[in-house]
């Protein structure tokens, strides 16, 4: 019920805006403006809505845990993490309107991805719904600047949150712990040349629509495209502890895109992420936040076969030195196969097998059984997308 409220409410100030007929008046109206001569002074400023596009997306999954670990659940991932059980990833409806030179996106969902992204949000409960709330505005004759205001999904790294923007079902250990998801801000994009666009971003922090503390994290980032190779860079950095201003995270992402071909892609992604130590007094005694660093790199590639069929392997390494990201300091590898049939225009289906290894035990087994080492699971997908094209925003 609170979901489908959300949605209600969002297509209804679509409306609002969108149809003369409903739009919000006062008693009196325009004819009590006109006789006092102050409408125009008085009236709420409008812009022209352009034409609204909608789209939506249903995400589903089976995945089976040849460790069986008695919690039912996947270690390391971050959106398929159940096991044994039918599981509703997403559920998602996209509102998107082109800057002309106003627009907007808003991502509204519900879903156990929607709820792992938000696990850290202290905001109000109906933020966990909002994937993305941002208004754009490009004004004409700025040679293509974009000004993008509210909740967005961050620059850093080779794939999205959406299951169907990428080649893989589960998510890399790098999307996974490497860097965030999403922030809360303003950024700045402007073409520079034919195929070098560069941005800025001013957010509250990593995965936070309301700040923890008083500092603001700072975004740069930049792609170079040509037309079979492309390389994207990101950096952010800015106090991401509670109340604390001290010790900065930093984070630098970049990804290489190669596309030899129409049918065949692959890319290599890098992350190096570090968060300082800072000392702190509360109530009377020093303590201090520990801090961590992390590394890794992943390679994957895509190949349709044909028309209907396509393969993606993947394979990765990913140094956690202090722990800071998975709660244990270890050395991760794994390696994903995905195979993908289209069944229709817009619904595809994933099977996928992948294989986690870690140099520390780490991965649960049954009850009463000692951690594993490693972690193998099978999984199929059910994808489909409706309505316009619901593209992961990067």
């Amino acid at each position: 019920m609170r979901m489908a409220g959300i949605l209600l409410f969002a297509l209804a100030c679509w409306c609002g805006a969108a149809l003369p007929g409903l739009s919000q008046t006062t008693p009196g109206g325009e004819g009590a403006a006109a006789q006092t001569g102050t409408g125009a002074a008085n009236a709420d400023p409008e812009w022209p809505l352009a034409s609204v596009r909608v789209g939506v997306v249903l995400d589903g999954y089976y995945s089976l845990n040849f460790n069986r670990s008695s919690s039912r659940l996947n270690q390391l991932r971050n959106f398929d993490v159940s096991s044994h059980q039918f599981s509703l990833n997403m559920a998602k409806v996209v509102l998107d309107s082109p800057a002309e030179p106003l627009g907007f996106r808003m991502d509204l969902g519900f879903g156990r991805a929607l709820d792992l992204i938000h696990g850290a949000e202290s905001s109000p409960h109906i933020m966990r719904h909002v994937l993305q709330a941002f208004a754009t505005y490009r004004p004409a004759g700025a040679g293509g600047l974009t000004l993008d205001f509210g909740k967005f999904v961050t620059t850093a790294g080779a794939e999205v949150i959406e299951t169907h923007r990428n080649w893989n079902y589960s998510r890399s250990l790098l999307f996974a712990w490497a860097i965030p998801y999403y922030h809360f801000g303003l950024r700045a994009s402007l073409p520079l040349g034919r195929h070098f666009t560069g941005g800025l971003a001013l957010v509250n922090g990593w995965n936070n629509v309301e700040d923890n503390n008083t500092g603001k994290t700072f975004g740069f980032f930049g792609t170079l495209a040509g037309s079979r190779i492309s390389w994207a860079q990101s950096y952010y950095g800015g106090p991401e502890k509670s109340h604390v201003n001290r010790g900065w995270r930093h984070l630098y992402d970049t990804t290489v895109l190669l596309t030899p071909h129409s049918r065949a892609a692959m890319y290599l992604n890098f992350d190096y992420g570090k968060e300082g130590a800072a000392a702190v007094f509360r109530e009377g005694a020093a303590a201090e936040l520990a801090g961590g660093r992390w590394v890794g790199i992943a390679g994957a590639a895509r190949l349709e076969v044909n028309r209907w069929f396509a393969l993606a392997p993947r394979l990765e390494w990913f140094h956690d030195a202090d722990g800071f990201a998975t709660g244990t300091p270890q050395k991760l590898k794994e390696l994903t196969l995905t195979g993908e049939l289209r069944l229709a225009p817009g619904v595809v289906t994933r099977v996928e097998f992948r294989r986690d290894w870690s140099n520390r035990p780490f991965f649960e087994r049954g009850a009463g059984q000692p951690l594993s080492r490693q972690q193998s699971t099978v999984l199929v997908g059910l994808l489909a997308c409706f309505g316009m094209n619901t593209r992961g925003q990067k």
